[in-house]
């Protein structure tokens, strides 16, 4: 029985440890934030390790065929994890300041957001797809307002659980057509009913349509991107760091299994959908981030902007832009971190630095972190000599090689207009006169996230070959069925 469960060990070491955590925090009451909080950073330290250690060479499939492990997905949970693990560990020095997030079950929530993700991605059946999406939407709901004595956080989390139950409607709706088509809700029955299906009936597009939009919604990307800003800037910023990173991996890659399963991979039709979410999360991501004058807002509508940028991959199909997309991901969630790291590094009481007057004269009190911010933001505009240009150059190489020569223009066009906030900042940080900001120690855990990031960014330009062909193999495992 234990052997017939061990692709499932991760997500039931994490149930199990968020279950205990949640008694232990219980039990202590006001002092066992600092417990639970340490412990659920060594329970996702421990599960990466045991992932990394035993880590599957074959598909396996459990319960009923509900639940599906393979090695790509291994890899994607394993990212999830560890972005997971990096903003519970530069997040201490920001609660220290705000007591109200001084409570146990802040790390609890993002051990379940986890596991919803972990279940998310092993999801074989629409049941499965369905709970699992629940389970870390409604901890992000929590997370989102959990600074309750704050209004824009209050705000944030009643927006986004308007909208996502919108979206959860939309997908449970998909899911429920799908099956009363197909009438089997396993992914490997459904697939076989498209192979079988010479004209798919039009009820069995709505459903497809329907699942797209529910997690068009999740990764943020045009039409169903409205939330994104607000629920960033009102977020607590550790919070706002583990949005931008995790969900969007998890949602995207489970989007990229349900297009490569369920859809008749003849058609063309069902490519509009993903392009037109392509174009207009780069062009919105682009244009609308200019005039922000919030850091949260601005890179809110810069994640938007990325998302684009991945789904070219989508649109085209195929092991090369496939891996180009999980390529730029895991590329964008290293970027991201080191942002939000350098942003809670400079964190205190008296000075936010969330508005982008708030970062001149950075260059003086705090260089060093100037500098990794600088870095980081250059790869995020997919300048050389850093990896974020390679994320870039094999989404839009790849465009081009299938003759999709209008998105790689819209592409580039965007990838240009976006780089002006980049360096926006930049300017403001080198140039801009500021106030007088005493130089404090930096948080060591913080710091170390954010420079660690800035010389990956430069040690993946430099040495990319690795990272290519690991994203290669898991998108060959990804497409075999």
């Amino acid at each position: 029985m234990l052997q017939s469960l061990s692709a499932a060990i991760p997500e039931i070491w994490l149930l199990a440890s968020a279950i205990i955590l949640l008694m232990v925090g219980v039990f202590l009451k006001k002092h066992s934030f600092p417990i639970v909080y340490w412990l659920s950073f060594f329970v996702l330290v421990i599960g990466i390790i045991g992932q990394i250690i035993w880590f599957p060479d074959a598909t396996v499939t459990l319960f009923n065929g509900m639940f599906i492990s393979k090695p790509a997905l291994t890899i994607l949970k394993i990212v999830c994890w560890m972005a997971a693990a990096a903003c519970l560990l530069m997040s201490p020095s920001y609660i220290r300041t705000m007591p109200n997030l001084s409570r146990f079950e802040f790390p609890i929530l993002i051990l379940f957001a986890v596991l919803g993700m972990s279940l998310m991605l092993s999801a074989n059946h629409l049941i499965t797809l369905y709970v699992s999406i629940e389970l870390q939407s409604l901890a992000l709901y929590v997370l989102a307002a959990f600074n309750r004595d704050h209004l824009r956080s209050s705000e944030a989390g009643l927006k986004y659980f308007a909208l996502g139950a919108l979206s959860s409607g939309l997908l449970l709706y998909g899911c429920s057509l799908l099956y009363g088509f197909s009438g089997n809700a396993g992914f490997a029955q459904i697939q076989q009913y498209v192979q079988y299906t010479a004209a798919m009936p039009a009820g069995f597009v709505v459903a497809l349509v329907f699942m797209v939009s529910g997690l068009l919604f999740k990764i943020s990307a045009v039409p169903f991107h409205m939330w994104t800003p607000d629920v960033y800037q009102g977020s607590p910023t550790p919070i706002t760091a583990f949005f931008t990173t995790a969900p969007k991996l998890a949602s995207l890659g489970l989007l990229l299994r349900i297009s490569l399963e369920f859809f008749p991979q003849d058609q063309e039709s069902w490519k509009q959908i993903f392009w037109l979410a392509a174009v207009g999360s780069m062009l919105i991501g682009a244009f609308a981030a200019i005039r922000q004058q919030n850091i949260k807002r601005l890179l809110a509508y810069s994640s938007i902007g990325h998302i684009g940028y991945a789904m070219i991959g989508l649109v085209i199909g195929g092991n090369g832009p496939i891996s180009a997309l999980l390529l730029y991901m895991m590329i964008y969630i290293g970027m991201s971190l080191g942002v939000f790291a350098c942003l809670l590094t400079m964190y205190s009481a008296k000075k936010n630095f969330e508005n982008l007057d708030d970062f001149a004269g950075l260059s003086k009190s705090n260089p060093v972190i100037a500098f990794v911010l600088t870095l980081l933001l250059l790869s995020m505009a997919g300048l050389p000599p850093l990896a974020g240009f390679w994320g870039k150059f094999y989404i839009f190489i790849g465009a081009v090689q299938q003759q999709y020569y209008v998105l790689a223009i819209i592409g580039v066009v965007s990838s240009v207009v976006a780089a002006f906030y980049y360096l926006k900042i930049i300017k403001i940080m080198y140039v801009d006169e500021g106030k007088d900001v005493p130089v404090r120690k930096l948080p060591v855990a913080g710091a170390t996230i954010a420079i660690i990031a800035s010389l990956l960014m430069i040690g993946l330009f430099i040495f990319p070959n690795s990272l290519i062909n690991l994203m290669d193999q898991t998108a060959a495992n990804l497409i075999l069925r």
